[in-house]
């Protein structure tokens, strides 16, 4: 029997030595290798060829594990992929999924789970658990926020705790312009105030 050819993707190297102890403590599974960053995995599974990657949502600077996922969705042969990781926000599951990956698992699932994750991933299978199944086709069906270019440029320096002064300086344009477009944000977010149209928008993935 062929072992399934797995590669490790997270940027920290605990998580990837402790994901690798559970793998090779299995004789269907076999670790090929293991990347820190997104641009490393995609190199490796140019090289490697793995059946299936494992990959988490968050990886520094650089590419993100959706960005990845895409890429490497777009290889071929093109490996399955599960994200793995501690966020679970919907948009984020949603957003996984829409890019290609074959499951979404959070790090605090029991190790048998990973297994056979790796397992029905590799066999063409989707791996998601009944909740997040759920809660993907609830945000999949709900109505998309759309923001202009330039009001997610204010959106995004108002994350960043810019007043509207810096906000219109940074963007070349006048106060009131600013004002006139955290109005439109915060109707089209259902936002009552900044801190709550950052909340919602990172709720929902535009963040």
């Amino acid at each position: 029997m062929t072992a399934v050819r797995v590669l490790l993707v997270d940027d920290h190297p605990i998580v990837r030595a402790g994901v690798r102890s559970l793998i090779d403590r299995r004789d269907d599974i076999a670790v090929v290798g293991e990347a820190a960053s997104g641009e490393e995995a995609i190199a490796l599974a140019r090289h490697l060829q793995p059946d299936v990657v494992l990959c988490d949502l968050r990886l520094g600077d650089g590419l993100d594990g959706v960005q990845t996922t895409r890429q490497l969705r777009a290889e071929h042969p093109a490996p399955a992929v599960i994200i793995l990781t501690t966020f679970d926000r919907d948009a984020e599951i949603l957003g996984a999924i829409e890019a290609g990956a074959a499951g979404y698992l959070l790090k605090d699932v029991a190790p048998d789970e990973i297994v056979q994750a790796i397992r029905r991933a590799a066999s063409g299978g989707l791996v998601l658990t009944p909740e997040l199944s759920e809660r993907v086709v609830a945000v999949s069906r709900a109505p998309r926020v759309r923001l202009t270019e330039r009001e997610l440029d204010v959106l995004r320096l108002l994350d960043t705790g810019s007043s509207n002064r810096e906000i219109a300086k940074t963007l070349f344009v006048t106060e009131a312009t600013v004002k006139t477009h955290l109005v439109h944000i915060f109707e089209k977010l259902g936002a009552d105030s900044r801190a709550r149209a950052i909340a919602i928008a990172r709720d929902t993935g535009i963040l």
